[in-house]
């Protein structure tokens, strides 16, 4: 039944109508007149009913439909919807979802083809820069001087952050295209801290930066174990290159009837309030530390792609990262949040 509060109002205004007609012709013409009125009434309401009832089924097969279409569907079709104005707007409907289509798969092609030309540089870039970091080595321990050996680990070290830097805006392409599929499993907090951490050991060592980590009991999240230990591990990376010597990067986990909760914190300056929108854009420069301005012009991992690709991976499972200061003295912050119930 529609349910057009103009439909009800109209069928109204028209037995209200028959009915003061319908007295008019008992009062001039008897009541034989009246009941002519009265059945021509009915039957005009009637057939305005039916005609309009049809009308809006009509309407909601197009709204039907085009939900259909927004759900994904690329074989829906408008025709069939007979003669008239709804005819017309059922063809151009047809046609906006046709050339909706045809852009939707033209738009997979060349995210497709951007992640495959990148994976193509990528194996291209990597062969040399593996060789580089060999020759690198040699060159190391063939120095003739102390200051030519820290001049070649300089080099060594901004070598790394190179390949790091390649192969992170490799992943990104990877998860802008969709291919990346992320697995859902039971994924221990504790195991995926300590694997989060490996990696950064002789980094973290080097800067003079210490780990700390307290993780509860059985703190657990249903999600994929690779992915989310590439985004806290790129989260760690951030805290340690913007945390002085001396200092510390502390991970605190625990687990609520809401959801797991794990939290990063470093004792580094912390975040200017202009730069806390935009820490997970993607190439976005901060200015909350102009001491290491000209250092991040020639380091490669502060281009703002590590906290980009955090962020993506985490989504792309249903969780969620926040950036924030410990305190107002400075101190970095980043929460990870997983929600046991998606609402």
């Amino acid at each position: 039944m529609p349910r057009d509060p103009r439909f009800i109002a109209l069928l109204g205004i028209g037995a209200a109508a028959t009915a003061a007609c319908c007295a008019g012709a008992w009062l001039q013409a008897g009541p034989a007149a009246a009941s002519w009125v009265l059945a021509c009434g009915a039957a005009l309401l009637v057939l305005f009913a039916v005609t309009t009832a049809l009308r809006y089924r009509r309407i909601a097969q197009l709204s039907e439909r085009l939900d259909r279409a927004l759900s994904g569907e690329r074989d829906v079709s408008f025709k069939g919807m007979g003669e008239g104005e709804l005819a017309i707007l059922a063809s151009q409907l047809d046609k906006t979802v046709a050339r909706l289509v045809v852009a939707n798969e033209e738009l997979e092609a060349e995210k497709h083809a951007l992640a495959d030309a990148l994976a193509n540089i990528s194996h291209q870039l990597r062969t040399p820069l593996t060789s580089l970091g060999i020759e690198l080595e040699l060159m190391r321990k063939a120095a003739a001087t102390p200051e030519d050996a820290q001049r070649v680990l300089d080099c060594g070290r901004m070598l790394e952050q190179l390949q790091w830097l390649v192969s992170s805006l490799l992943k990104l392409a990877r998860l802008d295209a969709g291919v990346v599929r992320l697995e859902r499993h039971h994924v221990d907090v504790s195991s995926l801290v300590k694997a989060a951490q490996e990696p950064l050991a002789v980094t973290a060592d080097l800067a003079g930066v210490t780990f700390q980590a307290k993780v509860e009991p059985d703190c657990s999240f249903m999600g994929d174990a690779a992915w989310t230990r590439e985004a806290l591990t790129n989260v760690l990376k951030n805290c340690v290159e913007h945390t002085p010597a001396g200092g510390t990067v502390s991970i605190t986990a625990h687990e609520d009837a809401v959801a797991c909760r794990i939290r990063v914190e470093d004792t580094g300056p912390g975040i200017a309030e202009k730069d806390l929108p935009h820490v997970f854009e993607r190439f976005y420069h901060g200015t909350s530390n102009p001491a290491r301005r000209d250092e991040d012009a020639c380091n490669p991992s502060g281009v703002g792609i590590g906290l980009s690709l955090s962020r993506a991976l985490l989504v792309a499972q249903g969780a969620q990262i926040t950036a924030s200061n410990a305190s107002p003295t400075g101190g970095a912050r980043f929460d990870l949040v997983f929600p046991k119930v998606t609402v």
